[in-house]
């Protein structure tokens, strides 16, 4: 597709393995069949809006709505960039990367999830490293943060890879039930001290501005 009117769409982020994108209707659709088919266990909700307690055909419903709106609902003051992943040309997963007042703030957020057949190979980092680049070396961002369920590893374990730090805790309310969550934070230093992952950005000139950067 030809992005005239929203230039995100031209945004590519690659690394060794992997491409992210903004998805059109034809990688959207794979994305829905993807957490269709399952992002976790079924005895466990490793996210703090419970978006998968639905049945399958629900969730890829849910999936292919709530990217659309990320698009509709687009603010320079408050944004969401919901990215399909790829790997080898593969639907795997997604990865967002979200900013509220960023001209002012300087700081992103970023949200992910995989299918299940796609975890435990290091594309989980791969795909944050990605976003961590566009943030701080395509935006100008002066911090990243984040937060993971104290008893999901996986998710912590991204963190502690990519340099966050622990940034306190907090209790949410995940199926009628407290939850303990970590909260991360990365500074720019923290990040060039860690990242090991390479990552170029096509695209980026021609939206630049959408993100209040």
């Amino acid at each position: 597709m030809k992005p005239h009117h929203w230039p995100l769409y031209g945004l590519r982020l690659r690394t060794p393995r992997l491409e992210l994108r903004l998805p059109d209707l034809e990688l959207l659709d794979g994305l829905a069949s993807v957490a269709a088919g399952g992002v976790h266990a079924p005895d466990s909700m490793p996210f703090a809006v419970p978006w998968t307690d639905v049945p399958p055909a629900g969730r890829g419903r849910a999936v292919f709505q709530h990217v659309l709106a990320t698009v509709a609902d687009w603010s320079v003051r408050d944004w969401t960039l919901s990215l399909v992943v790829l790997h080898e040309g593969e639907v795997v997963g997604r990865q967002d990367v979200m900013g509220k007042e960023f001209a002012i703030t300087g700081e992103v957020s970023t949200g992910s999830w995989l299918g299940l057949a796609h975890q435990g190979r290091g594309i989980g980092t791969e795909m944050r490293a990605a976003a961590l680049h566009l943030a701080f070396a395509g935006l100008g961002a002066r911090t990243a943060v984040s937060a993971a369920m104290t008893d999901n590893p996986r998710s912590l374990g991204v963190s502690r890879r990519l340099g966050y730090l622990p940034d306190g805790l907090e209790v949410a309310a995940v199926r009628g039930a407290p939850v303990t969550l970590q909260r991360l934070r990365l500074d720019r230093a923290r990040w060039e001290e860690y990242r090991d992952v390479e990552v170029t950005v096509e695209g980026l000139d021609g939206c630049r501005g959408e993100f209040g950067a």
